[in-house]
C-alpha cells in the first residue's frame, strides 16, 4: 500500500470514526511519512484483544511507510485515565507500574518489531515538571468549564471524580506536546472514548507552538458485537495477548467461534488481507456459511501476528484432535492448552485399576458400581483409547510424558488428571 492511501483504506475498513481534519491529515499522508502515536497505560502485565484495535491501525501505518510510535504511560498509568470508567481506578504502587511497563514492551516489540517503530515513556518527561511549572505552564491553558465539557469528565461528575484523574487529559496534552516537538509526531490514534483527550493535546499544541502547527487526532469507533454486546469479553473474562493468560489455542477459538455476522468486519479490522481476499471470504461467508472459511481465516491470521505461526499450527492440531477424540499425537504443552478450562483432578504417579482410578482417585465416578457400567458400555476413553474392560490398569507413565492423564465419558465430557511431581 502506499502511505498516502492508508485513510482510504482505513475508511473501507469501517476502522475510523472521528478525525479532527480529514483533508489536512489526506494531505500530510500525501507529503511524508507521518510519526504517530497511540498510549497504552500500564495498568496490567499483558494487553487483550480490545487494545489491539487502535494498534492495529498503528501497524497499518507503519507497513504503508509511516511511523509509528508507542507511549507506554509509566506516568499517566500511576495516575490512572478516567476515560470508559464509572469508577475512580485503585492506584497502582510503582513496583507495579514498572512490573507492567516491562511486559508491555516486549508484547509491543513482538507486534511492532523494531524496524521504523519507537516505544517511549510519559515517565520520562512527566516526573520532570514541577507542580508549580504544571500550573503556570500548562493548567493556564487549560479553562475548568472546557475541561468540565469533555465527555470523560462529564461522564464522571454524577458518581464524583478525583483531582486527579481530572487532570488526566493535561497530562495526555502534555505527551502529545512532547512528542511533537521532539518526535515530529503529527498524529494521534485512539479508541472512540479518547476524543475529548486527543483534542485537548491538539489544542495545547496550537495554543503553545502556534495555530498553523500541522497536529491531528483520529479515532476508531467502539467495537461492538451484532448482538449488541461490547467485543473482546467471554464468559471467562478478557482475551488476553499474554499466552499464560490466555493459550494460543484459546485465542485461536475465540476468533473462531465468532458470529457469521461479524467475522467480515473483524477480518477488515484485524487482519492484513487485501481487499480482494476479504471480499471472496465474505460471499463465502453468504453462500457456504457451514463451511466457516472466513472464521478459520480469522483465526488464522490474528493467531499469527500476535503468536506466530507455530501457535497457529499447534492450535489446529489440538482442535482436530479434540474433534476426532484422537490424542495420541498431542504434546503435554499442546494439552496443557487445550484442556486448561475443562475440569481437572490432581493426583500422584500410579499404576491403578481403571474403576479405583474412575472413582477413588479422581472422583470421575460417583460410584464403582456406575464405573463398571459406563466402561463396558464403551463410554470410558482413557488418553483417547476406549476402555471396556473392568480390569484395565491405568499408567499414569504412560502418556504425555507422564504429566497427564486424559479421560473422556461419553461424547464429549472431558477431565484432565495431572499427575504431581
Amino acid at each position: 500500500m502506499e502511505r498516502n492511501e492508508i485513510l482510504a483504506d482505513l475508511e473501507w475498513r469501517g476502522a475510523v470514526n472521528q478525525v479532527t481534519d480529514l483533508d489536512g491529515l489526506q494531505k500530510l499522508t500525501e507529503e511524508k511519512a507521518v510519526s504517530l502515536y497511540c498510549g497504552a497505560d500500564p495498568t496490567g502485565d499483558s494487553l487483550h484483544i480490545g487494545h489491539l484495535i487502535p494498534f492495529m491501525i498503528l501497524k497499518r501505518f507503519q507497513m504503508a511507510g509511516h511511523h509509528p510510535i508507542i507511549v507506554i504511560g509509566g506516568g499517566t498509568g500511576s495516575i490512572g485515565d478516567p476515560s470508559g470508567r464509572k469508577s475512580e481506578r485503585q492506584l497502582q504502587t510503582m513496583d507495579q507500574v514498572q512490573h507492567n511497563k516491562e511486559a508491555l514492551t516486549k508484547q509491543m516489540t513482538r507486534l511492532f518489531g523494531t524496524e521504523n517503530f519507537d516505544i517511549v515513556d510519559n515517565y520520562d518527561w512527566l516526573s520532570k515538571i514541577s507542580l508549580l511549572d504544571f500550573l503556570r505552564i500548562y493548567g493556564k491553558e487549560f479553562p475548568i468549564n472546557v475541561m468540565l465539557n469533555k465527555e470523560v469528565v462529564a461522564s464522571r461528575l454524577s458518581a464524583g471524580i478525583s483531582f486527579t484523574e481530572f487532570t488526566y487529559q493535561i497530562l495526555q496534552s502534555i505527551d502529545f506536546l512532547t512528542l511533537y516537538r521532539e518526535h515530529d509526531v503529527q498524529l494521534q490514534i485512539g479508541g472512540a472514548d479518547q476524543w475529548g483527550n486527543i483534542t485537548a493535546g491538539t489544542d495545547l499544541i496550537h495554543k503553545l507552538e502556534g495555530s498553523e502547527a500541522r497536529v491531528y487526532g483520529l479515532t476508531i469507533p467502539l467495537m461492538l458485537k451484532a448482538d449488541g454486546t461490547k467485543f473482546g469479553k467471554t464468559a471467562g473474562g478478557a482475551v488476553w495477548l499474554d499466552a499464560e493468560k490466555t493459550t494460543p489455542y484459546e485465542f485461536y477459538q475465540f476468533w473462531l467461534n465468532q458470529d457469521d455476522r461479524d467475522v467480515v468486519k473483524y477480518l477488515k479490522y484485524f487482519t492484513f488481507l487485501s481487499h480482494d481476499e476479504i471480499e471472496a471470504l465474505a460471499e463465502k461467508v453468504a453462500t457456504e456459511p457451514e463451511k466457516r472459511e472466513a472464521q478459520r481465516t480469522l483465526a488464522r491470521e490474528v493467531t499469527n501476528f500476535v503468536h506466530g505461526q507455530k501457535a497457529v499450527e499447534e492450535a489446529e492440531h489440538i482442535s482436530a484432535a479434540l474433534f476426532t477424540g484422537d490424542l495420541t499425537d498431542l504434546s503435554a504443552e499442546e494439552i496443557e492448552q487445550g484442556f486448561k478450562g475443562m475440569p481437572s483432578a490432581t493426583i500422584a504417579p500410579t499404576k491403578i485399576n481403571l474403576v479405583e482410578f474412575l472413582v477413588d482417585l479422581t472422583k470421575i465416578e460417583p460410584s464403582r458400581r456406575q464405573a463398571r457400567e459406563d466402561i463396558q458400555n464403551g463410554a470410558i476413553y482413557v488418553n483417547g483409547q476406549r476402555q471396556n474392560e473392568t480390569d484395565f490398569e491405568v499408567d499414569t507413565n504412560a502418556a504425555f510424558d507422564g504429566k497427564f492423564v486424559i479421560i473422556r465419558k461419553g461424547k464429549k465430557k472431558y477431565t484432565l488428571v495431572r499427575i504431581a511431581d
